[in-house]
C-alpha cells in the first residue's frame, strides 16, 4: 500500500474527531476492487489461524476469522502505515490518563513488544454477517499490552450488498446516562476508534470514558468488514 493513502487525510482533523467522539472516519481508504478482493480472502482457509462463531460464545451472531501470520500484503500495510499516524494520539490520551505507557513509533517495536510478553498470535480479522446477524457491544482486549485505537474497514456496500448493520458506539460516563454513535460508513471507509477508553475534560480536569463497540442487526444480505488491531494476542 503507498504511503500517499493515508497521506492524503487530515490528521490533525482526524485527531480532534478522537478527542471529540471516540471515533473518526477515513473515506475511501480502499478502493472498490481492494474491498472485493479482501472479501474473497474470507473463503482461503489456509490464510486464518482461528474461526470463531459468534453464536456459540454470546457474542451475537455471525462469524469472524483471525488471519495467521504472515498477514496478506494489503493488511500487513494497512497496519504499518496507519499505526504511526495514531501513536502520537495513544501517547498523548494515555498522558491526559495518567497511564505510563507509551507507545514506539513503528508498529514493528510495538510488535516485538507485545511478542516479548507472549502475546504473539496476530489479531487483524474478517467478519461475515449474514440476515439477522449482529455483534454485541465489545471490547477488543487480548492481553496485558493494548494499543487504544484499532480500524474497521467495510468491505461491502449498504443498501446493495446489505441493509441495516450500522457500525455502533457507546461511551459510557461516570454519573450520565450512555452516550451512542451510530457511523454511516460506505464499501472502503474506515472508522479509526477507541478500543477501550478516551480521556475526557470536564469541570474539575481529565477523566476517563469508556466505550465498546458492536454492529446492529442486518435487516438483509451479506456484510464483510475487516478489522485492524495493532496489539496481538496472548
Amino acid at each position: 500500500m503507498p504511503a500517499s493513502r493515508v497521506d492524503v487525510y487530515d490528521w490533525f482533523d482526524v485527531e480532534q474527531e478522537l478527542n471529540s467522539y471516540g471515533c473518526a472516519m477515513l473515506r475511501n481508504l480502499l478502493s472498490a476492487q481492494e474491498c472485493d478482493a479482501l472479501t474473497a480472502l474470507y473463503s482461503h482457509e489456509g490464510l486464518f489461524r482461528s474461526r470463531v462463531v459468534m453464536a456459540r460464545h454470546g457474542f451475537g451472531r455471525g462469524e469472524y476469522k483471525y488471519f495467521a501470520y504472515p498477514l496478506p500484503p494489503l493488511i500487513a500495510e494497512l497496519r504499518t502505515t496507519l499505526y504511526p499516524r495514531l501513536a502520537p494520539v495513544a501517547n498523548r490520551w494515555n498522558e491526559a490518563m495518567g497511564i505510563d505507557v507509551r507507545y514506539p513509533a513503528a508498529h514493528a517495536e510495538f510488535v516485538e513488544r507485545c511478542h516479548a510478553a507472549g502475546q504473539t498470535r496476530p489479531t487483524p480479522l474478517m467478519l461475515q454477517y449474514a440476515t439477522d446477524d449482529y455483534n454485541c457491544l465489545h471490547q477488543d482486549l487480548y492481553g496485558e499490552h493494548v494499543f487504544p485505537l484499532q480500524a474497521a474497514i467495510l468491505l461491502s456496500e449498504p443498501g446493495e450488498d446489505f441493509i441495516g448493520g450500522e457500525f455502533v458506539m457507546t461511551e459510557q460516563r461516570p454519573r450520565m446516562q450512555s452516550r451512542t454513535e451510530v457511523v454511516p460508513l460506505r464499501k472502503g471507509d474506515a472508522v479509526v476508534f477507541a478500543v477501550h477508553h478516551r480521556p475526557v475534560q470536564g469541570t474539575r480536569g481529565t477523566y476517563r470514558v469508556n466505550l465498546r463497540h458492536g454492529v446492529s442487526r442486518l435487516r438483509s444480505g451479506r456484510r464483510h468488514t475487516l478489522g485492524v488491531i495493532f496489539h496481538d494476542a496472548a
